[in-house]
């Protein structure tokens, strides 16, 4: 049976039916707006753009139709708009002057004026398609409006009720959306169903055509310490710090803690009455064992806590390439380094730095061999006999640019040497660098490298060979470099990894001696200037 919608327009005919629809509209508007909890008008304008889509369709597509829903008294009125000109050209939307006159007595050209329309009439079909706009409409405005709550609430912990379990990802009922836990982010071994009702972190929300993602974590560190936030006031309110957490999901975590009230212990808050707080987080992470720890700006006292409960005998840390040598008794090897690696896998990440354990024989080895190489070095560059060679070591000089450029008193302040010792030394390793720097030019130049290469700021014979080595032989090469392909230093969690052939986990081409960023930005530019040189050449003739 088909469906009269009133224009307005008295309707003789069907009356009780026109007040029937006008009533229905609005009530089907109101109820949709609660379910949906999305305004009201955004429902009265899906119907408006529904029913000028059926009138077009009844009246034809070309015509320009209006609609407009009193949300009030449900009264609809339907009309087509048509601009008023001399000489008509398209009689769908334009309007002669003398039958402008007819509609509306003044009309001028150049008006838009009002055609009222009749009442249409919706067929199966017609209400069919409307419905689809309108729930089409209704389901564009609900996205948007979980998009505009979700959108700023990241690493906010939420409760929800897991709806379904698909692939191995969880769907979780949020109450207005929906989330999900994928695989990757839930607790291992941890078992999720149904009707459950669950705690985890928002990580994200991505707005995406299908409606907005919102994508939660129970593995992710920051949800541990938004837990410990929960159940310590202290943190909650600022006292207490949480500085850095690692978690080896459903197993094991470490986090660091500092206080900012001296009379209060912050691992003592933590860890609460018997335990009580952390415990409570414990039970949430299904029984993940928690290591409190104090945090302390001195790194290797960081690094210290953070390998408990081994004990550490010595920690040396290298700035430059962001790692740290442990050494421990022998009988802590195992135990600093945790099962399967855990516990030096955690304080890795909770120090953000690379930590290679060893005992202390190893360590002993260690420097034994450096000493070694370093002082076999220093007899064959300097010419001079092994106990000499191993003064030098055992006084910390490592490198022949230290004997040649350090202050010649620091030399011949050590037991046995004199000033015409020193001056000797300083000038054998100022030859012998020459040298070497002699060697790498005859390299590179065999390589390819050019000439115009060594005139760029910092860049040694050595550094040249290695970009030799990497296929930048001329100034062109070096130019279309980024600084972060030409001096970055590879990440510490590049580091760790065994073996990589990825280009972005190698670093830069120069990594390897310390160029500074500024530095690398430096000699870039410095290759590109000969680009500014020929468009400036370029130029002239035209001027």
């Amino acid at each position: 049976m088909a469906t009269q919608i009133d224009s307005g327009a008295p309707n003789p005919a069907a009356p009780g039916a026109v007040s029937a629809n006008k009533a229905e509209l609005i009530a089907i508007a109101d109820a949709v707006a609660r379910e949906k909890l999305i305004d009201r008008g955004i429902v009265i304008e899906a119907m408006e753009d529904a029913i000028q889509r059926a009138a077009r369709a009844r009246y034809g597509a070309e015509n320009d139709i209006r609609a407009k829903l009193d949300p009030s008294s449900g009264d609809l009125r339907l009309w087509r708009v048509v601009e008023v000109v001399e000489g008509v050209e398209d009689y769908f939307k334009q309007v002669s002057l003398e039958d402008a006159e007819k509609l509306q007595p003044g009309a001028a050209i150049g008006d838009f004026i009002v055609d009222p329309l009749p009442p249409i009439e919706f067929g199966r079909i017609a209400a069919q398609a409307a419905k689809q706009v309108i729930f089409q409409k209704v389901r564009d405005a609900e996205r948007e409006r979980q998009f505009e709550e979700f959108k700023d609430r990241g690493n906010e912990i939420i409760t929800g009720v897991v709806k379904r379990v698909e692939f191995g990802h969880v769907v979780v009922d949020l109450g207005r959306a929906e989330g999900v836990i994928r695989r990757d982010a839930q607790i291992p071994r941890e078992v999720l169903r149904v009707g459950d009702r669950v705690r985890s972190i928002i990580l994200k929300v991505v707005r995406e055509t299908r409606g907005p993602q919102i994508f939660l974590s129970r593995a992710h560190p920051e949800f541990m310490k938004k837990l410990f936030a929960q159940e310590v006031p202290e943190i909650y309110d600022g006292i207490i710090e949480i500085k850095a957490a690692a978690r080896d999901p459903g197993s094991r975590a470490k986090i660091g803690v500092l206080s900012h009230d001296s009379s209060i212990d912050p691992v003592g808050a933590c860890v609460g009455m018997k335990g009580s707080r952390v415990q409570a987080v414990v039970q949430e992470l299904q029984g993940e064992k928690i290591d409190i720890i104090p945090w302390s700006e001195d790194l290797a006292t960081f690094v210290v806590n953070g390998l408990q409960p081994a004990t550490v005998s010595r920690v040396v840390i290298d700035e430059e390439e962001g790692r740290i040598e442990v050494v421990v008794p022998d009988d802590q090897l195992s135990l600093a380094i945790g099962r399967r690696g855990q516990n030096v896998r955690l304080a890795s990440q909770l120090t953000g730095s690379q930590i290679d354990i060893m005992t202390e024989a190893d360590s002993s080895e260690k420097r034994q061999r450096e000493f070694l190489e370093r002082s076999t070095m220093f007899q064959e560059e300097l010419d001079v006999d092994e106990t000499l060679a191993q003064l030098l070591v055992a006084e910390g000089f490592g490198e022949l640019e230290e004997v040649a450029y350090v202050e010649s008193d620091e030399i011949a302040s050590i037991e046995g040497f004199d000033d015409d010792l020193a001056a000797e030394l300083q000038s054998r390793a100022v030859e012998a660098l020459e040298r070497r720097e002699q060697a790498a030019r005859e390299e590179r130049r065999g390589m390819g490298v050019e000439d115009a290469l060594a005139e760029l700021p910092y860049l040694t014979e050595a550094m040249l060979v290695t970009l030799g080595k990497a296929g930048i032989l001329t100034l062109d090469d070096l130019a279309d470099l980024a600084t972060d392909e030409l001096v970055q230093k590879k990440r510490p969690e590049q580091r760790r990894q065994r073996e990589s052939n990825r280009p972005e986990d190698k670093g830069g081409v120069l990594a390897a001696y310390g160029l500074s960023d500024e530095q690398g930005n430096e000699i870039i530019m410095a290759a590109r200037a000969h680009w500014f040189e020929e468009e400036d050449a370029v130029a002239e003739p035209s001027q």
